[in-house]
């Protein structure tokens, strides 16, 4: 014991000495002898302490106190060295703090116990954090051990729990925030429901409605108590808004308990008010406590909701009149003034767009619309309560069922008179959900009544609105149902009844003013009914009468002012006094549709169109015209029809202004109206016309025309505009037979009908030119005669439309391009067209450059036999383009196309080389090219902006300025750069001043614009034809043949010419398509031009080519009869070389015609002709030499050998031993028979061979005479040339079968040895090897053999070698399918070529 004492001992004095090393162990000796030593570990905890070892001095004094719980020294220690580790050690702090204060408080030392709390919250509060001052200022609540102890000493709790509680909220804001931030970048989340489900989790959880509550129970301050009771509804609330709907009952009492008692002190806080009003669920607003509104205002006077109440409760219909004064009365400056409706309604708005989210005011503001009539205004407030009902039901969980009901009952009753009937169904609806659960409501039952009355189903609505009469004694209701009384033809009892609704009718207020003016109209309705008869209607004690009273008690009666507006238009013959009526019963009311029918109707008349357009459209949007009904002039209840005028005047009005998408739109919408308005569908159809949608446009017509007997005359007026209109649609659309069919049905009704009658003569001449461009010529002409007729029945009755001379030049202009046909011109109806009405000195119009006048129009009569119908066709056309001039010599646009018309219709004049028989001048060759350009000229000074007229300038000065035309092309690309003809002429005129680079960039530009423009292939291919790329240059003319329409003769030309070289150029054989195409071109262009005889020559050289040798005849004897007659007057070299030309031609064609005199003839006077010609020209060396074959080969198949031998003869001296040549001679001389004679043929071959040795055809007819004579040493060398002949590659498909043939024949003759293979198979077999491609081997091994393989490979190399693979012909593809000896090969066989007989052997 002693030891222990003195190691204490020595433990203290060391910590006096501040030798804590000794003091350790001092202390640790006597933990030694007892481990239970109090003071011991204390001094060790204090010397550890102080030597930094704070764990160790922490476990020391835990030791220590657990020694001497009660002890509180170890206490201090731990405190002491809690603070030296600041906010490390704060949570142990805490509990050591609380056991000291406890060990003070036993001890009964209140100022020790209160130092200890209160250095520890300072300490907590300046080292620790927010949860940790939080945490010890648990220390200072009643929970606490010590509260009771230290209570009085230490702060009130409710201090504490403020604290607490700003804690709590700032650290609940900060965690919302920042698991906001985290969860919102999540894949798929949306940061509305991101909030909500934040906000949920931590709000539920949270601490602070304790707190809250805790605040308000232990404050003494009744600022801070309503402070903390703000925030504990506000937090409750917020709650209650975030919570599943399950839970949401539980929080709703809550919230409501809380709401009531900050109401019941009338504390001024917005929530807990709103609350209040905005939750009551009540059938009506009279329901409300009149003073809670009143106090509301008081408290929150600026307030939106509190402005809307303000005006409510000042108004009329406010169910509180004591509420008002109560509210005036609170406030400090009374205003005596009453408010006035104007200041009232400002004032209610202003606080309706102020508190936007506020059921109540929403509600308010929509009875009080209704009670003044702005049903619009109310359907839209109502429409938005019940948007904030729901939500605010969703949120709070409240079902607010009457509230509902009172809201869906104003917002029915609104849409029963808003636009109506346009919204009666839904009305109906929302009547009828009340209905269900509120069968007795009044409201529903009276709006039920008047959507019936409005649907005609009078019954019904008595039957409604008498179960609401039960209910209330309104007189209103009881007037309602005697005017359906009325409606249903019971005038008497409901003049009764309505007279004695006047006696309860009874006040100053402007309702009830409204409703006797309103019973007053209606009962002269009912004497206006009742007697129809014209003498009691202009009765002005009758219902004229009643009308006058019910103004003058409401001179805001619309329906008054329409009726009285229908007297005096139809019985007082007063038109201004109806009109004024009719113009203030549209002005009070827009429903009043049959007002706006007899004011559109007027306005219409004068012209007003404007006016017109406002009527209807104001009816339109007043909602009466939506349905299918249609309201009568007398009243808007009276035998409703289905109506389409508003939409359909509206459509006029549109259709005048070229705004067809929305006349489409109006005449749609009438038509939904009246499904059989004709004059609506015949104003769609013309809507769609004008619109470009044809197909529309006939359906509509077409629709219009099962309805033309319908409409309310049954005239044929009214059917043939229909017709008419029918007809244009059909010639928008091309389809010209069904238009001119139309035009002349409805000519057959209205004969002197100007604008059907030039209609007609339009289509004709529009359907005349497509058939040029589709190629039908005679109907062509067929249609500008017919176009004539008409013309001509036209100027009968009227001869001054410009239209109708355009056409007439149109139609003389047609034949000119269908000069075939132009024989059938009428020239005498042309004639008289010329010279009905005329003034003479009209056709002198640039007579002194054109030469075309009145002297031409005096000789067109008497010279039209002379002249050529060509001549005549222009000549007529130049004239009626001069008379179009003058008939529109006020109308600038049309007078620039007739400039134009006339210049271009000169142009073709000059392009046709028409003469003026009337002069006998040589100076005018360019006359009609002149007159051209000053056409086009004056076509600009007038209209400088048109880029046709400039693009007609620069052709027509082409040849004449190429600046000028160069300028006037650029012009025109100015104005329109997508002109493809343009840039094609420009390119022209590049190629004509030889400047191939910019004519090549100039048609590549044109083609890029429009690739279906075929000039500009043609211009591509006569440049790349200049460039000497004659294969580019024809396939270029190929596709622009393809491409083109049948008009354009400069493209069939180009492509004939093209083909023609291509045909002599080629080394393949001919292609058939390469023939027909060029042919059909040519023989369409000698319709179009049958003068131009250059291209009839070229097209009989195509039909030779095509064996057509009749046609081919046909048309050089008529090449040969009009050169004959140019010779004879010309006699010119020229001419005559080509006669000779022709003649040789015409020889060669008649020889494969096997007219061989006629051939012998003509080739002898081809001879004839050129005989005195010694030029060495190609061309007159190949016309002999064809004339002298042709002879030849027509005397030797006349059997006139000696003049055939003299022909070959001539023709081998004129070619120098062409071997050609000598081979026909030899054959002839063979055939005469004579020994010397085939001596001679086989000498002349021999010295062919060795001259020519690589000429195929002397060796093979050298070989064919050899093995006629059977000459074994001869053969023998043939065999061994031909052989040579047979390795060659560039032999055809003929030549190969010759030679086969050949040595096949020779293989016969010549002596087989034993042993060998037959020569014959021999020779097949060679053949087959060197070309196994080419059918004649294979077609030699099956003729030799029975082998079914040879006889099917020669089938398909025939095949292959047959158009387009190759040149053999039917007749080669025959025999090949004979050769297999099958009865489907022989069947093939007959079907390629029925004419020759190995097909007809196979088969048998």
């Amino acid at each position: 014991m002693s030891v222990t004492k003195t190691a204490l001992k020595a433990a203290k004095a060391a910590l006096d000495r501040q030798n804590y090393d000794e003091a350790i162990d001092q202390a640790k000796k006597v933990l030694a002898v007892d481990p239970n030593n109090y003071h011991a570990k204390v001094f060790l905890g204090l010397a550890l302490d102080k030597q930094n070892f704070n764990d160790d001095s922490e476990r020391a004094y835990q030791s220590a106190s657990k020694s001497k719980p009660n002890d509180a020294l170890a206490w201090q220690g731990l405190i002491t060295l809690y603070e030296k580790q600041t906010q490390m050690k704060l949570d142990e702090y805490h509990e050591a703090a609380i056991h000291l204060a406890e060990i003070y408080m036993e001890g009964d030392d209140k100022t020790r116990c209160q130092s200890v709390i209160d250095r520890y919250t300072e300490f907590a509060k300046k080292y620790g954090s927010r949860q940790q001052y939080k945490h010890s200022l648990e220390t200072l609540l009643p929970t606490c051990t010590i509260f009771e102890y230290l209570e009085g000493r230490i702060p009130n709790p409710a201090y504490s729990f403020i604290r607490i509680a700003d804690i709590t909220e700032a650290d609940e804001k900060e965690k919302i925030n920042k698991e906001i931030g985290e969860r919102r970048t999540r894949l798929g989340a949306k940061i509305d429901q991101v909030i909500m489900d934040v906000k949920r989790e931590i709000m539920q959880a949270s601490d602070l409605e304790r707190l809250y509550s805790e605040v308000i129970d232990w404050t003494d301050d009744d600022e801070t108590r309503r402070l903390y009771e703000e925030k504990l509804l506000q937090h409750v609330y917020d709650t209650l808004v975030i919570s599943e709907t399950s839970k949401k009952i539980e929080r709703l009492e809550r919230v409501q308990n809380l709401s009531q008692g900050l109401v019941i002190l009338k504390h001024p806080f917005a929530l807990a008010w709103k609350i209040t009003l905005e939750w009551k669920d009540v059938n009506e607003l009279g329901n409300l406590d009149g003073g809670l509104l009143a106090e509301y205002i008081v408290h929150f006077l600026d307030d939106g909701l509190s402005k809307v109440l303000r005006g409510y409760l000042d108004s009329e219909i406010s169910p509180f009149p004591n509420a008002n004064a109560t509210t005036e009365g609170s406030q400090e400056n009374k205003d005596d003034t009453p408010m006035s409706s104007e200041d009232r309604l400002i004032l209610m708005t202003e606080g309706l767009s102020e508190s936007s989210t506020s059921i109540l005011s929403h509600r308010v503001m929509g009875e009080y619309f209704l009670y003044l009539g702005e049903h619009g205004s109310a359907v839209e407030v109502s429409r938005q309560a019940k948007i904030l009902l729901q939500k605010e039901s969703n949120v709070s969980g409240l079902g607010l069922s009457n509230s509902a009901d009172a809201i869906d009952i104003a917002l029915a009753t609104a849409l029963v008179h808003y636009k109506a009937p346009r919204h009666h169904p839904e009305a109906r609806q929302l009547f009828d959900n009340v209905l269900l659960h509120k069968p007795t409501h009044t409201a529903a039952l009276i709006g039920v009544g008047l959507i019936l009355e409005e649907q005609e189903d009078y019954l019904g609505a008595v039957d409604f609105l008498e179960q609401a009469l039960k209910r209330t004694p309104d007189p209103k209701i009881r007037a309602e149902v005697a005017w359906c009384k009325a409606l249903v033809g019971n005038y008497d009892a409901s003049f009764c009844e309505l007279e004695a609704c006047l006696s309860e009718m009874q006040g100053s207020d402007s309702r009830m003013k409204t409703l006797r003016s309103q019973t007053l109209h209606r009962i002269g309705v009912c004497l206006w009914e009742k007697d129809t008869s014209k003498a009691a209607r202009k009765n002005r004690n009758g219902a004229y009468a009643w009308f006058l009273l019910s103004l003058q008690t409401d001179m805001n009666n619309a329906r008054a002012y329409t009726s009285l507006g229908v007297y005096y238009a139809d019985y007082g013959k007063d038109g201004n006094r109806a009109r004024k009526c009719f113009q203030k019963a549209f002005e009070l009311s827009a429903s009043e549709v049959g007002a706006a029918k007899r004011l559109a109707r007027s306005f219409a008349s004068s012209g007003e169109w404007d006016l017109v357009e406002a009527v209807a459209q104001r009816v339109i949007e007043s909602g009466r015209v939506s349905s299918i009904h249609r309201v009568d002039e007398i009243d808007s209840g009276l035998r409703k029809k289905g109506i389409s005028w508003p939409f359909a005047a509206l459509g006029v009005v549109q259709l005048n202004q070229q705004d067809y998408i929305k006349s489409v739109i109006s005449f749609q919408s009438a038509l939904r109206s009246s499904p059989q308005d004709y004059h609506s569908w015949v104003g769609l159809g013309e809507s769609y016309q004008n619109s470009g949608r044809y197909i529309a446009a006939t359906r509509a017509l077409e629709q219009a025309q099962k309805f033309a007997s319908g409409t309310e005359n049954g005239d044929v007026g009214d059917k043939w505009f229909c017709n008419y209109m029918l007809a244009n649609v059909k010639r928008e659309l091309g389809e010209f037979e069904n238009a001119v069919a139309g035009y002349r049905e409805v000519l057959l009704a209205r004969p002197k009908e100007f604008g059907v009658s030039i209609a007609l003569l339009q289509t004709l001449i529009e359907s005349s030119w497509q058939s040029i461009e589709l190629g039908f010529f005679g109907r062509s002409a067929t249609l500008a005669i017919e176009a004539v007729d008409v013309a001509s029945n036209i100027s009968e009755f009227r001869n001054d439309a410009f239209d109708l001379w355009k056409a007439i030049g149109d139609a003389c202009s047609i034949f000119s391009c269908v000069q075939a046909d132009a024989e059938n011109l009428p020239y005498q109806k042309i004639r008289a067209l010329l010279d009905n009405g005329v003034e003479l000195e009209e056709y002198e119009i640039l007579s002194d450059v054109d030469g075309i006048g009145k002297d031409v129009l005096q000789t067109l009569s008497t010279a039209a036999d002379q002249a050529s119908a060509l001549q005549f066709s222009i000549q007529a056309a130049i004239l009626a383009n001069k008379r179009s001039l003058r008939v529109c010599a006020n109308d600038f646009h049309a007078r620039a196309i007739a400039w134009y018309n006339l210049g271009w219709t000169e142009y073709r004049a000059h392009c046709y080389n028409v003469k003026n028989v009337s002069s006998t001048s040589k100076k005018r060759p360019l006359g009609f090219l002149k007159a051209s350009v000053q056409c086009f000229k004056r076509a600009i000074e007038l209209e400088a902006g048109n880029a046709e007229f400039w693009n007609s300038l620069g052709i027509v000065t082409t040849t004449l300025n190429p600046k000028v035309s160069q300028h006037s092309f650029v012009r025109s690309l100015h104005l329109n750069d997508r002109s493809a003809r343009t840039w094609t002429n420009l390119g022209t005129l590049y190629l004509i001043q030889s400047d191939f680079q910019l004519a090549n960039e100039a048609f590549t530009r044109a083609q890029s614009t429009d690739p279906d423009y075929a000039q500009a292939w043609v211009g591509q291919g006569i440049l790349a034809a200049q460039l000497g790329e004659t294969g580019e240059a024809y396939t270029l003319l190929t596709h622009a043949f393809d491409t083109a329409v049948s008009s354009s003769m400069i493209v069939k030309k180009q492509y004939a010419l093209s083909a023609f070289d291509h045909l002599l150029c080629s080394s393949s054989s001919l292609n058939t398509i390469n023939i027909l195409q060029p042919s059909l071109a040519l023989s369409q262009l000698r319709s179009q031009q049958p003068v131009d005889f250059a291209f009839q020559h070229l097209l009989s050289l195509f039909a030779e080519r095509t064996h057509d040798f009749s046609s081919a005849v046909q048309t050089l004897r008529k090449i040969c009869c009009e050169l004959e007659t140019e010779y004879e007057a010309s006699e010119s070299t020229t001419v005559l070389l080509r006669f000779s030309q022709a003649k040789s031609e015409l020889s060669r064609v008649e020889l494969a015609e096997q007219n061989f005199a006629s051939a012998a003839e003509n080739a002898e006077i081809a001879l004839d002709l050129s005989a005195g010609d010694e030029g060495q020209s190609g061309a007159h060396r190949k016309l002999r030499l064809s004339a002298h074959m042709t002879a030849g080969l027509a005397y030797y198949y006349q059997g006139s050998m000696d003049l055939a031998i003299n022909m070959f003869r001539n023709a081998l001296e004129e070619t120098q031993g062409d071997p050609d040549i000598i081979c026909l001679l030899a054959q002839v001389l063979w055939a005469k028979g004579g020994d010397r004679e085939r001596a001679v043929a086989r000498e002349q071959l021999l010295d062919c061979v060795s001259k020519f040795p690589d000429h195929f055809d002397t060796i093979a007819l050298l070989g064919a005479l050899t093995l006629l004579e059977a000459d074994l040493d001869m053969i023998e060398a043939i065999s061994i040339g031909l052989h040579k002949f047979q390795a060659r590659d560039n032999l055809t498909l003929q030549q190969q079968r010759h030679i086969t043939q050949l040595l096949a024949a020779i293989a016969t003759l010549q002596p087989r040895k034993e042993g060998e293979e037959s020569s014959k198979l021999s020779a097949a077999t060679t053949a087959v090897m060197l070309a196994p491609s080419q059918p004649q081997g294979w077609t030699q091994l099956a003729e030799i053999g029975n082998e079914i393989h040879p006889a099917e490979m020669a089938i398909l190399t025939t095949a292959k070698a047959v158009p387009p693979g190759g040149s053999l012909g039917a007749e080669d593809l025959c025999k090949a399918y004979a050769g297999t000896n099958r009865l489907g090969d022989a069947q093939r066989a007959i079907m390629m070529a029925p004419w020759i007989s190995e097909g007809w052997n196979s088969f048998s």
